[in-house]
């Protein structure tokens, strides 16, 4: 979900073992390396601080607009491996436009954030101040721009791989989810939080900032103003609770974070990322990073339990984008654009878990069995 208007590519290019059997046996369709349906080539990077690698695959596909049939994908992505020539860093990255101007700053904070990161020379030994820097940076850069972002903006979800641990920065409402062995069992943790006013602590920062927050209904006068309760996203997710400047009818963003969006900055949308950090375990299978057009309408779980069907990341994507569509077809007359990042961590063996930033920087860490 973006501004009241819609929310709905271009890649930053890619620098260029036993497997769970909960994964079903599946066999790529590939035709001199290239995917039969991507029609790209699967990409694998090293991490050899830690002795394992990554597997991953992209797809990024349009939305359908019937009433815009010419309206281009507002989504971008990047991968970035080799950070700062460093062989254990690597970059993930999904940026969902909205707004007019949406694909123009997506684009532009796709450049623009990596580029930064790769820069600064604190990164491999604080990534999370790193992050936060190169966030607000690329914020003050995009309103500086030639792009008119008043009404427009991105939302950003990013891993960055730093040896055995992921830092995820969120911005906004798409997400990350990783896939964890339990047992018998794949489990979904969701890596980052969406940042929405049907988040209780959002909702009040951005009240206190001024914004109004009231769904569709609630502005158009079909519904009760005075009613400040919307449930969750899953019951409510048809007319959602946005933002408003008082006494107007804009900017109606369903979202309390992005870049870009300087009318909304006025009343509370920040640039700050929240950053969760991740320790790889043994029991770590894959992770996803997609933009809410997958989201939407499909659960972490129900992302993650698709993924594990399939031996060969280039498939799994391309099931994923077809399961999306499917279900915004079954809810809506249009869909959103797309992208997924699907990343297999392959060949880890040591049992490490959620860690503090105090003690990653003390290098305190507890090990975790599960």
């Amino acid at each position: 979900m973006g501004c009241v208007n819609g929310k709905c590519c271009s890649p930053c290019q890619p620098t260029s073992d036993g497997e769970s059997r909960e994964y079903r046996e599946a066999t790529p369709y590939s035709v001199q390396g290239k995917h039969i349906l991507t029609q790209i080539p699967l990409e694998s990077v090293s991490v050899p601080s830690h002795n394992f690698h990554l597997d991953y695959s992209v797809l990024t596909q349009r939305g359908y607009y019937p009433d815009s049939p010419d309206k281009q994908n507002q989504d971008s992505f990047c991968i970035r491996t080799q950070i700062q020539g460093n062989p254990n860093i690597h970059f993930f990255g999904v940026f969902d436009g909205h707004g007019h101007y949406g694909a123009e700053c997506s684009n532009f904070v796709k450049d623009r954030l990596v580029e930064i990161l790769a820069d600064d020379p604190s990164l491999s030994d604080d990534p999370v101040k790193a992050f936060n820097s190169a966030f607000l940076a690329t914020n003050r850069e995009l309103h500086d721009s030639d792009i008119d972002d008043s009404l427009s903006g991105t939302t950003a979800i990013t891993v960055l791989v730093v040896g055995n641990t992921l830092f995820v920065a969120n911005v906004g409402d798409s997400r990350a989810v990783i896939a964890v062995k339990d047992g018998n069992r794949i489990v979904a943790e969701d890596l980052s939080n969406d940042q929405t006013p049907f988040r209780k602590d959002e909702c009040e920062r951005v009240k206190q900032s001024g914004a109004r927050v009231l769904t569709v209904d609630q502005v158009e006068g079909f519904s009760d103003p005075s009613i400040q309760t919307w449930g969750d996203e899953e019951s409510h997710g048809f007319d959602p609770p946005r933002l408003w400047v008082q006494d107007e009818t804009h900017p109606g963003a369903a979202f309390t974070r992005s870049v870009g969006d300087w009318t909304a900055e006025q009343i509370g949308v920040v640039a700050v990322p929240e950053v969760s950090v991740v320790q790889v375990s043994a029991n770590d299978l894959f992770f996803v990073v997609a933009s809410d057009g997958v989201f939407e309408f499909l659960s972490s779980r129900e992302v993650v339990n698709m993924v594990a069907r399939y031996t060969d990341p280039r498939d799994a994507c391309a099931a994923i984008a077809g399961e999306s569509y499917k279900a915004w077809l079954e809810h809506e007359t249009r869909t959103d654009d797309i992208t997924i990042i699907i990343v297999q961590i392959k060949g880890f063996s040591n049992y490490y878990r959620w860690i503090k930033w105090d003690q990653y920087k003390a290098n305190k860490v507890q090990k975790r069995n599960f």
